[in-house]
């Protein structure tokens, strides 16, 4: 299947691009991409939440009063749960919450989001993305020949230079990634998706069958 190819000013060429119909032509597996989602989300959580055990908070290491002949209910120490200044039963501890998946999972949510993005005409492939200069001025110009100024984009380079990592950091709705680097939840976070040529033949190589 071929793909039409834009130039760095918005216009379409003459161009096309051969795309894999096994990556961008399947039919959209939304199980696949909710796993990988959830499995992305859950190792960005620090997982570094603790409280106190009545083994750890300070004070409680003398029985308060003896056990018997007060009147008044046996304690064995002023830091049990059920009392001020005590501990937290059952509370959080440092853990992970990373959520392991199959590499084919991760290849084929990739691969549905690619497609439907595609079927949706939300992905845009520029012939050769290139700019002079690392100021955010030149980049925006770049989006509004595209039209997508006002729109969350996600920009995916296979090999991004230190210009454009500058040129897009100050605008709000764009996010830029070497393609090699980017989750399924980045292709999936955003009104359009824009590659560069040798992104989308990066991910006809790697990811196909």
């Amino acid at each position: 299947m071929e793909y039409k190819l834009y130039n760095i000013k918005g216009t379409e060429t003459s161009n096309k691009l051969k795309l894999n119909k096994d990556v961008f032509g399947i039919e959209p597996n939304s199980h696949c991409v909710y796993l990988a989602l959830k499995s992305e989300l859950a190792s960005m959580r620090q997982g570094t939440s603790s409280s106190k055990t009545r083994a750890e908070v300070s004070g409680g290491g003398a029985k308060p009063w003896k056990q018997k002949g007060t009147g008044r209910a046996r304690v064995g120490s002023t830091r049990n749960p059920a009392r001020v200044h005590g501990g937290v039963a059952f509370g959080p501890k440092p853990r992970k919450y990373s959520l392991k998946i199959n590499k084919k999972v991760k290849k084929l949510a990739k691969k549905s989001v690619l497609s439907q993005k595609l079927s949706d005409k939300k992905l845009i492939i520029v012939d050769d993305f290139k700019i002079s200069s690392f100021k955010t001025k030149e980049f925006s110009g770049v989006l509004e020949g595209f039209d997508l100024l006002d729109k969350k984009t996600t920009v995916l380079i296979n090999e991004p230079t230190n210009d454009m990592v500058l040129g897009s950091q100050n605008l709000k709705n764009v996010y830029l990634s070497k393609a090699s680097h980017a989750s399924a939840g980045d292709l999936l976070d955003c009104e359009v998706l824009v590659l560069d040529k040798n992104a989308a033949e990066y991910y006809n190589n790697n990811l196909k069958k």
